[in-house]
């Protein structure tokens, strides 16, 4: 593995799948093998996806919200004694409404080096299915569970464009009253259980949304992708009509 001048170690941040295992790509698989540690958000699910791959006696670190602060002292001092670390989240991307910004930030202010393992994403999967228009849009992440939801529903759907959300279970129905509340001649999109066995898209009103959910499928993670009323295509001509 390539360290830098320093003898350093490297931090990768490797995407792993969101449920099926046929989509890590085979550098990911490479750079877990690799590495001499692995960060990971839960050790158990993290040790049923070495197994698969046959990667065995790695060092895993527990790193999650409440302890990053012991988990990134823990990491740095192995990217500092040479160490290589792969960084993987519970499922997809790391750091994309998952732990993880907050190590990056201390390794950029430590001039530490921080690669990118690309592969499975929530989002990416989830827009690549819309027939929204999807050529622009903001990401919102999950929204805040209690304070300040409705306050930041109103600011997005201020933008005037389309915008995106991670929702859990317990609050998808919730999720679209609040929708109906805010913007409600929306066209929405949602992706339930992607990669899994029980994978679902349905595209319709925040009504016909809710129809299909209060039928009991309201179980897995959801990605949610909203299309105010109004916000039409930006055509690929003129997007970039001001960079010739």
């Amino acid at each position: 593995m390539q360290t830098d001048q320093l003898h350093t170690g490297t931090l990768y941040v490797v995407a792993t799948p969101l449920g099926n295992l046929e989509d890590i790509t085979l550098r990911a698989i490479r750079i877990l093998k690799e590495s001499g540690a692995i960060a990971c958000e839960d050790t158990r699910r993290a040790s049923i996806l070495l197994r698969h791959f046959d990667i065995s006696g790695k060092r895993l670190i527990s790193y999650h919200n409440y302890n990053e602060p012991r988990a990134i002292s823990q990491i740095v001092a192995l990217l500092e004694e040479g160490t290589d670390v792969a960084l993987i989240t519970d499922a997809g991307t790391p750091v994309i409404s998952d732990p993880g910004y907050a190590l990056l930030h201390d390794l950029h202010n430590r001039a530490l080096q921080v690669i990118p393992i690309p592969g499975p994403s929530a989002l990416t999967a989830a827009l690549s299915a819309c027939p929204l228009p999807v050529n622009s849009f903001f990401f919102a992440g999950f929204l805040p569970h209690k304070k300040g939801r409705k306050s930041r529903l109103e600011y997005l759907a201020a933008l005037h464009a389309t915008f995106v959300i991670y929702e859990s279970p317990f609050r998808i129905i919730r999720l679209l009253d609040e929708l109906s509340d805010v913007v409600p001649d929306a066209q929405i999109f949602i992706g339930r259980e992607m990669t899994k066995i029980h994978e679902e898209y349905i595209t319709g009103t925040i009504d016909e949304i809710r129809q299909r959910l209060t039928d009991g499928k309201t179980r897995g993670e959801f990605v949610v992708i909203v299309h105010p009323p109004g916000n039409k295509t930006i055509k690929p001509e003129e997007e970039h009509a001001d960079h010739h």
